[in-house]
């Protein structure tokens, strides 16, 4: 499998944007958005997918953190759908039922080429986790979900405390993406599907 590496840079009106992303690196992450909280989301993200991940955003942070978060996740999206190339090989699902303390939040990934998110949890409106408003981690999912064509399933299956229920979402999420992109060696360079596209 060739190398399977991405840099998106995206700059609008409201944000300015530079993302690099390596889906067979070791985690290493240097990210810079302005939002303590989703700094803390994005490193721990490339952690737990081992993803090499490097995040520099500039947003209109007077006006509030969506446009930020919103455009971090479509670049990140376009990143990830960029370094998977023509996706011959992966193993193309992922899942994870993964513990956060009280938390606990199901994801499942199905790299399809079709990106959509499906969503169950119960995150409360005008909650903020350090200056992060908890409302934009769905934004986020939906944003990348989207531009990576992938069909992302996050439950929220138990959880009382909103910090541990968006940390146990990225992780979970990292680490069924990890599984999705994976080698997969009974696979050789044939796509995973009976269409002959994804």
């Amino acid at each position: 499998m060739s190398e399977r590496t991405a840099r998106i840079a995206r700059t609008t009106k409201e944000t300015d944007i530079e993302l690099s992303v390596d889906l067979d690196g070791t985690g290493t992450t240097d990210i810079n958005t302005g939002i303590g909280f989703f700094d803390h989301m994005l490193t721990a993200f490339g952690r737990h997918g081992l993803f090499d991940l490097s995040v520099r955003a500039k947003g209109d942070l007077e006006v509030d953190g969506h446009h930020t978060v919103e455009d971090v996740g479509i670049v990140a999206g376009q990143a990830f759908a960029s370094a998977l190339g023509d996706k011959r090989g992966i193993r193309r699902y992922g899942s994870i039922a993964l513990p956060m303390d009280e938390a606990l939040i199901l994801a499942a990934i199905d790299i399809s080429g079709r990106g959509q998110l499906f969503w169950e949890a119960d995150i409360p409106a005008a909650v903020m986790v350090g200056s992060f408003d908890a409302t934009l981690a769905k934004e986020f999912f939906i944003a990348f979900a989207a531009n990576a064509g992938v069909t992302l399933h996050i439950r929220e299956l138990a959880g009382e405390n909103t910090h541990h229920v968006i940390e146990g979402m990225f992780k979970a999420v990292a680490r069924a993406m990890r599984q999705a992109v994976e080698a997969d060696p009974r696979m050789g360079d044939a796509l995973p599907t009976t269409k002959g596209a994804l």
